[in-house]
Formats: structure tokens, C-alpha cells, sequence
């Protein structure tokens, strides 16, 4: 556990330093012992941002992460990185303390820079367009090990702790700082045991009278509060395995101030209506379990009205699933209990429903992002077993060796595929690895890309092929008038790497030669129109129908090749020449099927015509329907028209059978709709096709409509029978993407 209340002087170290020999082996604390020396050598009167002396405050920031059983190099590193660049020198810390604890001192020393940076640049950046989140990242990105985060988040807990004493404004700004970037960064690491503190410290100094207020209406210190929660966990517990329920765990902690105040503003609430000020989270092997122990917990303690909800059944938008529900426990104080399984537990901590996703408000990220998150709350777990599991007496080699393994595991795979750099004015842009400063440039503002004439890196002029490195500043030289040289287009110079930064250059050319395309656009379109015989054609209506916005973006695209011959002629057809008319299936076909294909009141030969509008197929049940001068029309038994028909004209019904087909099976050619629904791919129409191909069916009318990545295809083809029909139907529903075949 962290002590909360520490914080030591330099007349502490002998006493702190023996109070570890139970965590660190006599190696480990000699190491330690040497870093010690270190400080009181190199500290002189130098004092920290809060106000405190070096020594103190180093001393503070090692015991947080010695209580929290960190490796013995961060403790020392915690120690040293304060220091002035004087006694941080690689060779002297090479020398004294080794390579692998020297660069470490290095990576802290680093980032204790960069955020006095930050403040000199812009005090207030942090909190506005989203750079909360993008210093975030910068500070995970720009060292090779993930331990000088974590040092760095235990400095400033050691910083909050040492405010008391200090003015307002101090206060606030340090505070501040806390609260918009280092606390969300321990929530995001899994550091739970600096986050509460950091939450809770900032929102003291920067709310101090809504503090109070809370503290007063809690009617109890912590202390207390945390003992009522072990006695509740202690008394749940022995009910659920009297139960019967085995495998299960009961967790709980009192709910601190700071995220008190957050939910009651962010749901509007009283702190009377904040029910789960004390929380338990109870975990059980599987869904069954999980209703049981609600029955167990609503019989133990009678439920608040209207504060039960079932994510479970009905998880939320992200995936998160649990039971919440909130009882009057014990001496008559409101009580939250959360019931989930083991796997809902891991999905709701490193999945998509990822606790600092809906706590924070962030966006989601992907994927890759939360693999990395994870990947570092292992990292956290197995330091924390690695720590229990050590030998205190155990000697250096043992000790030593698996320091060494755990400084592998940390190397920091956070970030590797991007880079954060800072402009001039303190803002920070993310940009792919081995971006140049000219891609920094177009990210910034394409005009400022285009009049990019030379680039400063931390105050040195650099080449535009440079690479760009985390946490560097970068300013870009300008011409007032100019554009882009071709040669950036050249990947052999290497001034461009990202695919956005090229196309805002071919872009810049595109419009440079802009009068030629459109020029050469127009008589492309008239030639088309002179060959389709089209006069007096509404151009602007062509080029809505193309998405274009006007007249001479359509002719620029068929200049430059962007809108290709083919889309034209189809656009042209659709909007300004009318379908010829034709029957669903040609004459010569349908005369086959009317010789005796059909028996109407058990006579052949009749002159017959299959309806358009049901288009039936051997062996539909069919009935016949008597047209003026155009014989007998055969309809599907059950379509549509024969049911809705007027009474009087019941009487112009037939009987119809299929007749023996006396012109061959082959001869015998139906016409059927079928409509396909799919989501919409690349290739769909090729696949489909290919399966008409095979099948030897004959496609009269296709309709395609696509929208929201679905597509409908509606079909019109001719059969030879329903086995055919069939065989399609099935074949087609087993294409990739495709959702439904059927039958129109």
C-alpha cells in the first residue's frame, strides 16, 4: 500500500532506508544506499516547482514507489532524475550506477524537462481541442522505457501532497495540470493506487469549498469508511458460500470524493441520490451465478427503488455488461453492488468497454490502442507478483537478473507507428514514424505545406528529409508567395512519407493545370454527345447525377482521366435516353412454352402468355385469366391480382395445369424476379455473375441499388424449371456477404 501521509526530508533517509529490508535484498538497498549518497552530494539548496527542497521531494517520490514494490533501479532512478544536468551527466551515472540504471535517470530527467516545457510554452494548451489526450500519448511515446511514467505519476503525487502549504495560485496551477493529464494517464495505466490520490489531491486544492461540502456530508473519515466496506465484503462473502457459490470473489472500496463529484454532476444528482459512495464488486464464474447472487444480496438488504439495471441482458452501447443494483446495507447507509462474471470483469477492464473509456469520456481508439493497454496492466500485475515473490536475503544474482527481465518487459511498445512533436506554440501533432518536418508542415495547415521553404528543430536548421522524433519542437520557414516543387512527389529524396501530406502536393498541380483539363473535358463530353446524337442536354443535370458541383468539375474530372468514358456514357443513357421497350422474355422463347406447355381446362394449344407480373415457373400451382385479344394469361395460383380481384370478373378464371411440355424440356424458357440483398463489396456483381454463368441462366433486367454499405440487386431471369431456380437461390445465398435470395 502507498503511505498517503508521506512525506520525508533528507533527515528521514537512514530510517526509510532500513524499513526496507523486508521489500529489498542487501544489494538492492545498497544500490539504493549509493543513490542516496548521490542526492545529498548534488541536491544543495535546489528546491522543486512546489516549493519543497529536492532532497525532500526525491525522498518522497522514491517511498511511493517503494511502497508499491516497485524494482529496486526505479526506486534509485525516483532518487537521482531531479537533479540539475550538471550531476546527470551518462558517464558519471554510467560509472557510479551502471548503463541500464543510467538510462533510465536519462528517460525521467527527459520528461521532467519536457513538462517544464509544456508550462513555459503554454500554461492553459492543455485543456483545449483535445490535447489532453495527445500529451497523453507524447508523454507514453517518448521514452524507451514505460517506468518513467510511472515515476513521473508518483512525483507528482509526491508534489500534490506537498501543496498544502502553499498559495492559491500554486496551488491551482499545479493542480490543474494533475487533474487534465497525470491522473487520466494513472487511470489509463492501471495505477489505481496513485490515480485515487491524484484525483482526489487535485480536486482539494482546485475546489476546496465543494471538497469540504462532500467531506462534511460523508459524516466519516476515510479510514472508516474503508472499514465498513471490509466488514460488508466479510459478511457477503460468508453468505454466498453458505449459498453454495463457489469461485467467487468480493472486492469493494469506498467511492472518493473526487469521482463523488464528477457523477453528480455528470447525471445531475444530489449527494443525497449518490447511492454508490460505498461500492462492491462481487465476480462470479458464470451468467447463472450472477442472478443468484443478486437473489443472496436483495435478501441480505432491502433494495433502493429504481436503481437496479441489468447490463447483461441489455449491455450498454460500448459492450459492457454487469448487474448493478444498490441496497441499504448495514447501519442503515446506502450500499452499490456490481455482479459480474470473470470474463465480463476482463472484457469490462481491457476490451471495448475499457473502464477509462466510459470514465474519462474519451472516444474509442481501436483495437491496437487497447491491445497496448493491456499489454501494460500485465506488465503492472506481473511487477506486483515479481515483487511479492522475491527473497529479501536472496543476494544480487537472483535479484539482479530478474530486475534486468523486468526492464526488458517495460521497453515500451506504446506508440511505435507514431511520433508527437510540439509547434512553436506548445501544441502537439501526432504524425506517422519517420515523419519530416514537411509533413509536419501540411499537417499543421496545407497552406503553410506549400510555402514551406525550410524547417527548425528545436532551434536548429535541419534538412526536409529529416526524421522526426517524439518531443522535439518544430518551426517551419516560409516564403509569402509559392507552391510545392515536384521533386517532393520523388520518394528517393524522402521529404514526404505520409500518403496525406503527397496528395495535398498532386492536389496543389491537379488545380495548377485546372483551365487545360477542363478545356480538354468539354470536347470529351461533346464528342460523346455527338456520337449518342444528344442536342440541347442539361449539363448541370448530368453533372448532379455525377456528384459534381458544377459543369466545369465535370469537365476538369474527364480531363485529368478522374471520371472515366464508361460512367459518362452510363450517366447519359439513364438520364436523357429512354429504355426501348421490350418484353420480359423474348417472343420467340415464349412461343415455345405456349406449345403445350400448358393445359387450360385440359385443353392444349391454346394461345397462352405467362403474366408479368407473378411470372410463374413449372410446377407453381397456376390459374388461367381471359384477356381481351390476347388469349389466356397465366398467373401464379396465389398472385396478388387474381385475389384482389373484382367479383364480376371472377367468372373470366380458368383452371390451368402444366401440360406435358411436348417441345422438350430444353425448349421450355420462364421468365422469374429474384432479389438479392448483400453487403456491398468489391466484386459482388463479377460473383454473381459468374454464378448465372454457371448455372446457364439468361439475365433480362437487373436493378441495383446501393446505400448504408448494403445493396439490393433485383434480377429478372429466364428458367428452364423450379429445380433450376433453386439450385441458384441456394448457391447464391452461400456468396460472400450476401444476407438473402430469394423470390420476388
Amino acid at each position: 500500500m502507498v503511505a498517503h501521509a508521506l512525506t520525508l526530508t533528507s533527515d528521514d533517509a537512514e530510517s526509510w532506508l532500513a524499513s526496507l529490508g523486508e521489500v529489498y535484498s542487501e544489494a538492492q538497498r545498497e544500490v539504493l544506499q549509493r543513490a542516496l549518497d548521490w542526492l545529498a552530494d548534488h541536491a544543495a539548496d535546489a528546491v522543486v516547482d512546489t516549493g519543497a527542497d529536492l532532497a525532500g521531494h526525491s525522498l518522497g517520490t522514491a517511498a511511493i514507489l517503494a511502497g508499491m514494490r516497485f524494482d529496486a533501479e526505479t526506486v534509485a532512478a525516483a532518487l537521482l532524475c531531479g537533479l540539475p544536468d550538471a550531476a546527470l551527466t551518462r558517464d558519471k551515472l554510467a560509472k557510479a550506477f551502471g548503463a541500464h540504471l543510467a538510462t533510465l535517470v536519462e528517460g525521467a530527467a527527459k520528461l521532467i524537462r519536457m513538462d517544464r516545457l509544456l508550462t513555459e510554452l503554454a500554461a492553459g494548451f492543455a485543456t483545449e481541442g483535445g490535447q489532453s489526450e495527445a500529451l497523453r500519448q507524447m508523454l507514453l511515446a517518448m521514452t524507451d522505457d514505460i517506468r518513467v511514467v510511472l515515476i513521473k505519476l508518483a512525483e507528482r503525487t509526491q508534489a500534490l501532497r506537498e501543496l498544502a502549504s502553499q498559495d492559491e495560485p500554486l496551488r491551482r496551477k499545479i493542480a490543474g495540470d494533475v487533474r487534465e493529464l497525470y491522473a487520466p494517464l494513472a487511470n489509463r495505466l492501471g495505477v489505481w493506487q496513485l490515480k485515487w490520490e491524484l484525483e482526489d489531491l487535485s480536486c482539494r486544492y482546485l475546489e476546496p469549498e465543494t471538497y469540504r461540502q462532500i467531506a462534511q456530508s460523508l459524516d466519516e473519515r476515510r479510514l472508516d469508511r474503508e472499514w465498513y466496506i471490509e466488514q460488508v465484503i466479510k459478511q457477503l462473502g460468508e453468505a454466498l458460500e453458505a449459498d453454495g457459490i463457489s469461485g467467487f470473489t468480493v472486492h469493494g472500496r469506498p467511492k472518493h470524493i473526487s469521482s463523488i463529484l464528477a457523477k453528480m454532476r455528470k447525471k445531475r444528482l444530489s449527494f443525497a441520490e449518490v447511492y454508490d459512495v460505498r461500492a462492491l464488486r462481487v465476480q462470479v464464474r458464470d451468467v447463472k451465478d450472477c442472478f443468484h447472487a443478486l437473489g443472496l444480496v436483495h435478501s441480505l438488504w432491502q433494495p433502493i427503488p429504481g436503481q437496479f439495471d441489468d447490463y447483461i441482458s441489455r449491455p450498454k452501447g460500448n459492450g459492457y455488461k454487469s448487474l448493478h443494483t444498490a441496497v441499504v446495507g448495514p447501519e442503515n447507509k446506502a450500499l452499490e453492488v456490481q455482479i459480474r462474471t470473470f470474463d465480463m470483469h476482463q472484457e469490462a477492464e481491457l476490451g471495448v468497454a475499457a473502464h477509462w473509456r466510459y470514465k474519462e469520456g474519451g472516444k474509442s481508439q481501436g483495437d491496437a490502442i487497447q491491445d497496448k493497454i493491456a499489454w501494460l496492466r500485465q506488465i503492472l500485475a506481473w511487477k506486483q507478483e515479481l515483487g511479492e515473490g522475491e527473497e529479501p536475503g536472496g543476494g544480487q544474482g537472483g535479484g539482479h537478473e530478474e530486475g534486468h527481465q523486468l526492464a526488458q518487459h517495460f521497453r515500451n511498445e506504446l506508440f511505435q507507428d507514431e511520433v508527437f512533436v510540439l509547434t512553436p506554440q506548445g501544441k502537439v501533432m501526432a504524425l506517422t514514424a519517420g515523419s519530416t518536418p514537411l509533413d509536419f508542415a501540411y499537417a499543421v495547415h496545407t497552406e503553410l505545406g506549400h510555402r514551406c521553404r525550410g524547417a527548425k528543430v528545436d532551434g536548429t536548421l535541419v534538412p526536409l528529409d529529416t526524421a522526426l522524433k517524439t518531443g522535439q519542437r518544430v518551426e517551419i520557414l516560409t516564403v509569402k508567395q509559392g507552391g510545392p516543387s515536384r521533386d517532393w512527389l520523388n520518394p528517393h529524396l524522402g521529404v514526404l512519407k505520409t500518403t496525406r501530406a503527397r496528395n495535398k502536393v498532386r492536389q496543389w498541380f491537379k488545380q495548377l493545370d485546372h483551365g487545360s483539363h477542363v478545356q480538354e473535358g468539354r470536347n470529351l463530353l461533346d464528342r460523346e454527345l455527338h456520337r449518342l446524337n444528344l442536342a440541347n442536354v442539361n449539363l448541370d443535370k448530368l453533372a448532379t447525377r455525377l456528384k459534381f458541383p458544377g459543369v466545369d468539375d465535370l469537365c476538369a474530372a474527364l480531363g485529368r482521366g478522374d471520371l472515366g468514358s464508361g460512367a459518362l456514357d452510363r450517366a447519359l443513357h439513364d438520364e436523357f435516353i429512354p429504355p426501348p421497350e421490350k418484353p420480359l422474355v423474348s417472343a420467340s422463347k415464349r412461343n415455345k412454352s405456349d406449345v403445350g406447355g400448358v393445359l387450360v381446362e385440359g385443353e392444349p394449344g391454346l394461345l397462352t402468355q405467362m403474366a408479368g407480373c407473378c411470372k410463374p415457373v413449372p410446377p407453381d400451382p397456376i390459374a388461367g385469366y381471359i384477356t381481351q385479344g390476347h388469349g389466356v394469361t397465366i398467373h401464379r395460383a396465389d398472385c396478388p391480382m387474381l385475389r384482389h380481384l373484382p367479383e364480376e370478373k371472377r367468372a373470366r378464371l380458368l383452371a390451368a395445369e402444366w401440360g406435358g411440355q411436348e417441345g422438350g424440356k430444353d425448349s421450355q424458357i420462364f421468365a422469374v424476379d429474384v432479389e438479392l440483398t448483400a453487403h456491398d463489396r468489391s466484386g459482388l456483381l463479377k460473383d454473381v455473375g459468374e454464378l448465372f454463368s454457371q448455372e446457364k441462366i439468361n439475365v433480362v433486367r437487373v436493378n441495383t441499388l446501393s446505400q448504408d454499405d448494403m445493396a439490393r440487386m433485383e434480377f429478372t431471369l429466364e428458367v428452364k424449371d423450379m429445380s433450376q431456380l433453386t439450385r441458384f437461390l441456394v448457391r447464391a445465398a452461400h456468396l460472400r456477404g450476401v444476407h438473402s435470395a430469394r423470390r420476388k
